[in-house]
């Protein structure tokens, strides 16, 4: 059957973009080439006529470089068009990379987004609400906490500020007072003893016997105390 059929061909597969660009800059290098030998063949024609008198054989060059001419002017054509090709093919691919790099990001999006949505499931406004209002709690009662461990036992609740503060401005001007001798301020001197007897205006006790007047027998002895002597009787008849 084979023989007689033939076996089916595998289609080629289509040539993608980079290729039909490759394949056109190729040509429009050919193009280039020939173009150039033109410009080379026309100068030398040029050179032709200059040297040439007018008549047949100048009428003959010009021929001939005319005839090179048009051969030039139709590969420039050519040139252009492949140029217009290769720059429409730069910008379908210049459009297909675009949409191949939106496809992608899509791609990516949807991924993302199946994720979020898997993650968003889990998580609930309402659950951090709760957290937050608990931390706040807890926070407060650490607070109250800190201040009952922090609660002095011997400072009574029902001080007066301002006679603390009476206090504090004495003290002050107490540690502001130094003596004369040592410099030791008032308040860590030792106590000194009142002189009562100063105060009341008392005469001083004597330390000795008084002196007897002259002209008396009997002259009554005062004791240690400066108080007179009691008298003693005389057992004498």
């Amino acid at each position: 059957m084979r023989r007689v059929f033939g076996v089916k061909k595998d289609k080629e597969p289509p040539p993608s973009i980079q290729d039909a660009s490759e394949r056109i800059n190729k040509r429009g290098d050919s193009v280039d080439e020939k173009i150039k030998k033109l410009d080379a063949e026309l100068s030398r024609y040029k050179e032709q006529i200059k040297k040439t008198r007018p008549g047949p054989a100048q009428e003959a060059v010009k021929a001939r470089a005319m005839r090179v001419l048009k051969q030039k002017r139709m590969y420039e054509g050519q040139r252009d068009m492949l140029y217009n090709q290769t720059f429409n093919l730069d910008q379908v691919a210049f459009a297909s990379e675009g949409i191949k790099d939106a496809q992608q990001t899509m791609s990516a999006l949807k991924s993302a987004n199946k994720e979020l949505k898997g993650m968003m499931k889990t998580v609930r406004i309402q659950d951090i609400d709760n957290l937050q209002d608990e931390m706040m709690d807890l926070m407060d009662v650490s607070n109250e906490i800190q201040e009952t461990l922090g609660r002095s036992y011997n400072v009574p609740d029902d001080i007066d500020e301002d006679e603390l503060l009476g206090e504090l401005d004495a003290l002050e001007a107490d540690m502001g007072f130094e003596t004369e001798t040592d410099g030791v301020p008032s308040y860590l001197q030792p106590d000194k003893e009142s002189d009562l007897e100063g105060e009341l205006n008392l005469p001083s006790a004597p330390t000795g016997h008084a002196a007897v007047p002259a002209g008396r027998t009997n002259a009554q002895a005062e004791d240690e105390l400066g108080l007179p002597a009691v008298p003693r009787a005389s057992l004498r008849g």
